[in-house]
């Protein structure tokens, strides 16, 4: 393949805007097209459809102000309509200079839906034009149901096609509207066309109704497209269109000859930009942009990546503005908990480096949430813990909060090899649960020391399934001291570190004999 240059256009705010449940606000819109053309560097926006709303109107008019004042302006395209000139007037109104004409691209389309003779389309569509070009709007033409038409109506897209090549348009556009393409199809269809029309500039717009919008894009360019249209995190229709993240890598490593202007680092921050605004969230698996897809799972992978970064590929998450992570859980295995110490500056020697590790294994296996930033308080509460702790144990407790009742709590707990079960009422769960634990053990002649602080944390930017440290302070005999606990529950944790301050009491005897 000869070196050459293709186009990028965006159209997340066109076509990715019909994503069910979306619809940008003018600042979005605006906000959206800075990043795409200053960030980003697409050659092109498609930023609306002409005669939607006031709303769509003031957008496009607050874009074209802008780009206007930056020189982008003949950068800035919205759909139009064969349509007598009514587009043609909303555009002018708009500000807008280059016009997307939405036409019939198969004959199923224009003889079942517009009822029209080849002939009558192709009139109507030169007058558009034509009425463009003498309100200074440039055209490129959709050729809506292409893929289709090629598939069975070639014959129509030809003729049409020979009319278009004498037409002052800019760019033919080719749509696989509804998604159906084979990557092979994709090959075929547009190597035909390259051949037939050397001279014209076709851009390829894939869809992703059977997730082969990516491989037909490659496809595409393989076959000797111009231009490809993609958009931010595979918005669109139905099952989307085109992703851009991935389009952009699988040109850039598989088709080395091509280039495009495309800023691979400012990827991901337009990407979370653009989830934000929209309210659509990208899976977690999905490419480049995905929570997950720089995360190594499997502890051989970080050991792999110890040793030569042997689980490493060309998409380095660097590219992308990203970092790799080493996920924490019940497949983890100690070189994924060496690689996230790293991280934190920390190290631990071979024997707590195992304890940190089954902590983690036995959180995994609850399906608890661990993150990085979880490991110091892992790390405290693991290494702090002595065998002799687990002399006593709360053996089961049931905890009850509900509207208009006061909360309560049933404990069984073993003191000195005898079980008492005891229930109270507190003013919250954890009160509760102090309260039964104070009676079991008003009936063994002993009193327990006294709480003097209570203190709950989570990691810093962890989410509301993190791991809660419940850190108290205790008094007794004149004797402060302070117990941990570690949990996703905070009551739960709480009870961990009571149930450590039983078992130091125990082993030390510093629980004072009440009187008879």
């Amino acid at each position: 393949m000869e070196s050459r240059s293709i186009e990028i256009m965006d159209t997340t705010l066109r076509d990715g805007e019909q994503t069910s449940g979306v619809s940008f606000s003018v600042s979005e819109k605006l906000t959206i097209v800075k990043l795409l053309l200053e960030e980003l560097q697409v050659d092109r926006v498609e930023v609306a459809s002409a005669r939607v709303s006031q709303g769509e109107f003031d957008a496009v008019r607050s874009i074209t102000d802008w780009a206007t004042d930056q020189g982008y302006i003949d950068r800035i395209e919205v759909l139009s309509f064969v349509d007598n000139g009514v587009s043609i007037a909303w555009l002018e109104q708009a500000g807008v200079k280059v016009q997307n004409l939405l036409t019939k691209g198969s004959l199923n389309h224009l003889t079942h839906q517009l009822r029209k003779t080849p002939e009558q389309h192709f009139s109507e569509i030169a007058a558009v034009i034509a009425k463009g070009l003498e309100k200074g709007i440039a055209t490129n033409v959709y050729l809506e149901d292409w893929s289709n038409g090629m598939r069975h109506s070639s014959d129509y897209v030809l003729q049409y096609l020979d009319f278009l090549s004498q037409q002052p348009v800019n760019r033919i556009m080719l749509p696989d509207t509804l998604g159906v393409l084979t990557p092979t199809e994709a090959f075929d269809y547009i190597a035909t066309l390259r051949t037939r029309f050397p001279d014209v500039h076709f851009d390829f717009h894939a869809h992703n109704d059977y997730d082969l919008g990516t491989a037909n894009v490659l496809e595409a360019v393989k076959a000797g497209v111009n231009g490809l249209h993609l958009t931010v995190n595979g918005m669109g229709e139905r099952a989307g269109n085109a992703p851009l993240a991935s389009a952009v890598a699988v040109i850039n490593d598989f088709l080395p000859a091509v280039t495009i202007g495309i800023r691979e680092s400012a990827i991901y921050t337009v990407s979370k930009l653009v989830e934000n605004f929209s309210g659509v969230r990208i899976p977690a698996n999905k490419p480049i942009v995905g929570d997950n897809v720089f995360t190594q799972t499997a502890g051989i992978h970080a050991d792999g990546d110890n040793k030569k970064n042997l689980y490493f590929n060309d998409l380095l998450p660097e590219r992308f503005g990203r970092k790799r992570k080493y996920a924490l859980g019940k497949t983890s295995g100690k070189a994924n908990i060496e690689k996230n110490l790293q991280e934190l500056g920390l190290k631990l020697n071979e024997e707590d480096l195992k304890k940190v590790t089954q902590r983690v294994i036995e959180l995994g296996d609850r399906k608890e949430n661990v993150t990085m930033e979880d490991l110091p308080y892992i790390i405290s509460d693991v290494l702090t813990t002595k065998v002799h702790e687990e002399q006593l144990l709360i053996e089961s407790y049931v905890l009850t909060h509900s509207k208009g009742l006061r909360p309560s709590a049933t404990i069984a707990i073993r003191i000195n090899g005898q079980l008492f079960e005891e229930h109270a009422q507190g003013d919250g769960q954890f009160d509760a649960f102090m309260n039964a634990l104070t009676m079991a053990y008003s009936k063994n002649n002993t009193r327990l020391p006294d709480l003097v602080d209570y203190n709950v944390r989570i990691a810093p930017g962890s989410r509301s399934d993190a791991l809660c440290e419940t850190t108290i302070t205790w008094a007794a005999k004149h004797k402060t001291f302070t117990t941990r606990g570690l949990d996703s529950d905070q009551t739960v944790s709480a009870i961990k570190a009571t149930q450590k301050m039983l078992n130091i009491v125990l082993n030390v005897k510093q629980l004072e004999t009440i009187p008879a």
